[in-house]
């Protein structure tokens, strides 16, 4: 079990020079929009940016999105709030949207790193401003993908005390 994607999926952060193909994009985001989501919604939109110097803006006003910096490929998962079924649930939506696109690039032999934006308003503003995006969509993570230029061993995480049968 510990070969599965699920355990071999870590946060790579530290990408080699090397060009993904419009197939492998084209499989990332599709794995996106393969997501569950609240009501069948389908709340996700997509932007997928190579563009080294919107990338770098991102990195330059951004914490933690230092993986940019060797990133070949990035994906921003954004929601569209007309599609929001039930208020609240498009978050757990993008969620699920962003693992998956992590989940594929694991199993594309790439690496990704989960950066989020919402609920931070100056992450917002910030791909709001750089994307010139409407009104009714917002950023809600940016995926760093490449191919690996660092190895991380897989996780095993299981902790029994977090789990509960029956009652707590």
């Amino acid at each position: 079990m510990k070969d599965s994607i699920i355990f071999r999926r870590r946060s790579i952060r530290k990408f080699k020079e090397q060009k993904l193909n419009d197939e492998q994009i084209k499989y990332l985001v599709k794995a996106g929009m393969n997501a569950q989501s609240a009501a069948n919604r389908q709340p996700w939109t997509f932007i997928v940016v190579n563009n080294k110097e919107k990338m770098r803006k991102i990195k330059e006003n951004h914490p933690y999105a230092g993986p940019l910096e060797t990133a070949d490929t990035a994906i921003i998962v954004c929601g569209d709030m007309e599609k929001e079924p039930i208020t609240g649930y498009i978050l757990q939506d993008l969620a699920i949207s962003s693992h998956n696109i992590c989940l594929a690039a694991t199993e594309l032999s790439l690496g990704s790193v989960w950066l989020g934006i919402a609920p931070r308003e100056e992450r917002i503003k910030l791909i709001n401003d750089l994307f010139n995006l409407p009104e009714t969509i917002i950023p809600f993570s940016v995926i760093a993908l490449g191919y690996p230029d660092e190895r991380k061993e897989p996780n095993d995480f299981y902790d029994q005390s977090f789990v509960h049968y029956e009652k707590w």
